[in-house]
């Protein structure tokens, strides 16, 4: 057993539940771990680096590069959630979850997940960079430009870019009751920084295939967060 009966009870007693989740959830539904082997940030037979690919030099300059680099690289389209995403979305519909994400697949809303912050944003929430107004997800992959010519981009937070709803994750973390870190390598920020707004209280369980860079005070498991989330009682 991965989850302890004193973790169970931690999630039976909470209100206030907060996940941060990253990649590590969704390799289960099969979208690589950008940071493995194999990942786009894996530096085996690079040429550019995707944090100029991603970047909004790379948008800027040669956006056909970075539009070449995410069809190839980021879009999973027919991934489904799974039983991590699943559970979260069962203990959000019972108003006593949040989910801030630094995940752009979109799974945990696809999950049915309710209060969700997209804190990189979505590749599937497409629009015109001139004028804003939304397109496709299909128009998208046919073209990233617009009929009238206009530019097309992924509403995703790009290197040089401010990530989403940053002080309303802050405030959701400081809220928490209970914190859980999932399938994140946890050293992007300011993603990893939301920990500084957790009361000093308050219980935090990191679960993943490898330790992570926390506090002391995290209590971290060791091991797939699949089995993990088909342990855990909702």
């Amino acid at each position: 057993m991965l989850l302890s009966a004193e973790q169970q009870r931690l999630f039976d007693d909470a209100q206030k539940i907060v996940f941060l989740t990253g990649a590590g959830v969704s390799t289960a539904s099969g979208i690589p771990d950008y940071r493995s082997k194999g990942g786009i940030y894996d530096d085996s037979g690079v040429v550019e680096r995707p944090e100029y690919l991603l970047s909004t030099d790379a948008l800027n300059r040669e956006p056909e590069k970075m539009y070449r680099f995410m069809k190839e690289n980021m879009y999973f389209p027919d991934a489904k959630p799974n039983i991590i995403h699943q559970k979260m979305a069962a203990l959000t519909h019972q108003g006593r979850a949040r989910i801030i994400t630094q995940n752009v697949d979109s799974l945990h809303t696809q999950a049915g997940a309710e209060n969700v912050i997209e804190f990189h944003g979505s590749l599937y929430n497409i629009y015109a960079v001139t004028d804003g107004a939304p397109a496709t997800f299909e128009a998208y992959m046919q073209d990233m430009r617009r009929e009238d010519g206009a530019l097309l981009r992924p509403g995703i937070t790009l290197y040089g870019e401010i990530p989403f709803h940053v002080t309303e994750a802050a405030q959701w973390v400081h809220e928490a009751d209970l914190i859980v870190i999932v399938g994140t390598s946890f050293v992007v920020y300011p993603f990893a920084g939301l920990l500084q707004y957790a009361q000093a209280q308050v219980p935090i369980i990191a679960v993943n295939l490898e330790t992570i860079p926390a506090p002391a005070n995290v209590v971290q498991v060791i091991g797939d967060a699949q089995i993990y989330f088909d342990e855990l009682r909702v």
